[in-house]
């Protein structure tokens, strides 16, 4: 049985407009692609053939992957969502005690990481630790640079 996958209700439907895109039109572009190329004759050393195999394949992986994605989602609706514990879909203001500075992460199911963003994941050391916690909850957290100490200074339900 595969793992439940938690998601926003925006992550949701990111993923479902995904697979929209992928099913309906870039599957219909790859195929174009691949029929001209046939076209050009020999197929064995045909570039643009394989270019397009290759997005192909592409696509066909990642449709497989949003279908269990979406298969196993147990999509946490912004009503289950509060100020006082943190969850997925909320932000969180961390203290580095260690540093003396301060993060702000916005908590999301594993889909729908992104870096960039400070978009962590239920599933990462950091996530795993604030999930379920309290403002002034004392944390220690073991990450890849070693552990970090950090108290929890404030949690507001993100906009989903």
């Amino acid at each position: 049985m595969a793992e439940e996958v938690l998601l926003t209700e925006k992550g949701y439907e990111k993923l479902e407009e995904e697979l929209e895109q992928l099913t309906t039109v870039k599957r219909r572009e790859v195929a174009k692609r691949i029929k001209v190329a046939r076209e050009f004759g020999d197929i064995s050393e045909n570039s643009e053939y394989d270019d397009a195999k290759n997005e192909q394949a592409f696509i066909e992986g990642r449709i497989k992957e949003i279908k269990n994605l979406i298969d196993n989602a147990k999509v946490v609706k912004s009503d289950e969502i509060s100020n006082d514990k943190v969850n997925l879909g909320t932000t969180v203001r961390l203290h580095n005690l260690d540093e003396d500075t301060f993060v702000t992460y916005k908590l999301v199911g594993t889909a729908e990481i992104d870096p960039s963003k400070n978009k962590i994941s239920d599933k990462s050391p950091i996530g795993k630790a604030i999930l379920g916690q309290t403002v002034g909850t004392k944390l220690q957290v073991t990450v890849p640079k070693g552990t970090i100490n950090y108290k929890i200074v404030s949690i507001k339900k993100s906009r989903l």
